[in-house]
């Protein structure tokens, strides 16, 4: 009895296919919703973070710009990817909230220290140079390459970081005692990823950069003065809006040439002379573009430039404005923005001014339609006055004014619309103040009016980053590890062991 039961199989047939199609349907629907879950997760993907000081955000620019992005732009990480101190973690993460913004880009590592094969590839695709033979070749090593067609540009991942130098003692868990003499430490203090991959797509996705030109021989400053006062930054800001600033001078047969998109004139200290202002008249009059910069040094010193500003409806007073509610009596902070022009997304920002100049508009005896266009940008505040009328009522001045002037029906000027932006102060967009408020981003939101450019008229630009994730030494790494791999799952197993001991006493 006993063997016949122990023979009798456990399962019948029909047991054993109920439970195979249980089975095989568990399975099916477990894929199912897996193949659903991926595909949600591709069609309707949106990232999120744990931690808020993980998030990248790109400013509202990048965005738009990227909104406008419809060609393919392939970026190559050509990078040692488990060096730690390349900032590769960063910029492929930066990239990364690129590409979900826009799908048209495309990410792609190549690891040349772990994969020679692919990265001799890239090297011969992009004619990158073995290694650094000359002063003036291209770095070999940790790349950043954007690719659109047949046209691509490179940035290197060292010009991403600013660093500063500083000298390291003994208190420092960086300095070395077995070093003599003086120790110094490099340690990052801007990341400039953004501003850089913002610009490399924009110049990508419009073709050919736009040419400016910056006015020379009259004492202006100096596109290659990196001091306080001079305008090596302005240019470079420019350049990141796909502008390239050359110098220009006027004098003899020389003219304004015909492919100049903006003219440039920063605080000239001398006279310039009548036939440079009516070469400067004449190109206005064709269409042309022009940001006039003047300041307090030229005050009861006419350079000529007012005249030409005249002729287009403008006044830069010979007198500087004092802000009661600024602390400092030389620098005004400059809040009032006209919500009706280009400048309204920067009302919830200011200006840095040095004693700016009131720039007013000339009302005409006999207002006919034609007339340019004349609106202020920036004001004072209300409690302002001027400094040679401190006995005055105060009131707000214009310290920025706009021109436009469209072409009259039937007439179809070379260069489009005339379009001026003069402002009575020129130090704000030095080397020195550059940075300081929003001074960067007017000067961005100016040009790009002034070009025409209205897709970049909306939202604040890129900013270089200045807070860095924690940098520790080989040292401080070591001592993590073992606390991270060793004390914390040690301290857990030990205590684990006490609370057995004690239940099985």
């Amino acid at each position: 009895m006993s063997a016949e039961k122990s023979s009798r199989p456990s399962f019948s047939p029909s047991s054993r296919w109920k439970i195979g199609c249980d089975v095989a349907l568990r399975t099916a629907l477990v894929l199912a919703v897996a193949v659903m879950a991926n595909w949600l997760g591709a069609k309707f993907y949106k990232r999120f973070y744990w931690s808020e000081q993980t998030r990248v955000t790109l400013s509202s620019r990048t965005l738009t710009l990227l909104q406008t992005l419809t060609n393919r732009v392939d970026v190559t990480l050509y990078y040692d990817t488990h060096d730690r101190e390349n900032f590769y973690p960063d910029i492929l993460e930066l990239l990364n909230a690129y590409r979900d913004a826009n799908k048209n880009i495309s990410i792609h590592a190549v690891d040349y220290t772990r994969d020679p094969a692919e990265a001799m590839k890239v090297k011969e695709k992009f004619s990158l140079p073995a290694s650094v033979a000359t002063p003036n070749a291209p770095p070999a090593k940790d790349l950043i390459i954007f690719a659109c067609g047949d046209r691509h540009d490179i940035v290197p991942g060292a010009a991403i970081i600013g660093t500063q130098t500083t000298a390291i003692g003994p208190g420092d868990p960086n300095y070395d005692p077995n070093v003599k003499g003086p120790q110094y430490l490099r340690k990052p203090v801007t990341f400039n990823g953004e501003v850089m991959f913002t610009s490399k797509l924009f110049a990508l996705a419009h073709g050919q950069p736009l040419q400016a030109y910056f006015l020379q021989g009259h004492g202006e400053a100096s596109l290659a003065d990196t001091e306080d006062n001079g305008y090596k930054k302005f240019a470079l800001a420019l350049a990141q809006d796909d502008i390239l600033l050359n110098n220009l001078e006027l004098s003899g047969s020389a003219d304004v040439p015909a492919d100049c998109s903006l003219l440039v004139i920063a605080a000239p200290t001398r006279v310039i002379d009548a036939a440079e202002l009516e070469k400067i008249d004449r190109y206005l009059a064709q269409g042309g573009k022009l940001l006039a910069l003047l300041n307090y040094a030229s005050l009861g010193k006419p350079t000529g430039i007012e005249s030409v500003l005249q002729h287009w409806g403008v006044s830069v007073l010979a007198d500087y404005v004092k802000d009661a509610q600024s602390s400092d009596d030389r620098v005004a902070i400059v809040r009032n923005f006209n919500p009706k022009t280009f400048v309204a997304p920067l009302s919830s920002l200011a200006l840095e001014m040095v004693l700016p100049r009131p720039v007013v508009k000339i009302e005409p005896a006999n207002a006919t339609a034609g007339a340019p266009q004349v609106e202020a940008l920036v004001g004072s505040s209300p409690t302002s006055t001027l400094a040679g009328e401190r006995a005055g009522t105060p009131r707000s001045y214009p310290l920025i004014t706009a021109v436009e002037q469209k072409p009259a029906a039937g007439v179809t000027p070379l260069r489009g619309s005339t379009r001026l932006v003069v402002a009575g102060d020129s130090l704000f967009l030095d080397n020195q103040l550059i940075e300081a408020a929003a001074n960067r981003d007017f000067l961005n939101y100016a040009a790009n009016w002034l070009c025409d450019r209205g897709q970049l008229l909306s939202g604040i630009g890129p900013r270089p980053v200045t807070e860095f994730r924690l940098l520790v030494s080989k040292a401080q790494s070591r001592e993590l590890n073992w606390l991270l791999l060793g004390a914390l799952p040690g301290g857990i197993l030990f205590f684990g062991w006490l609370v057995w001991l004690v239940r099985r006493k």
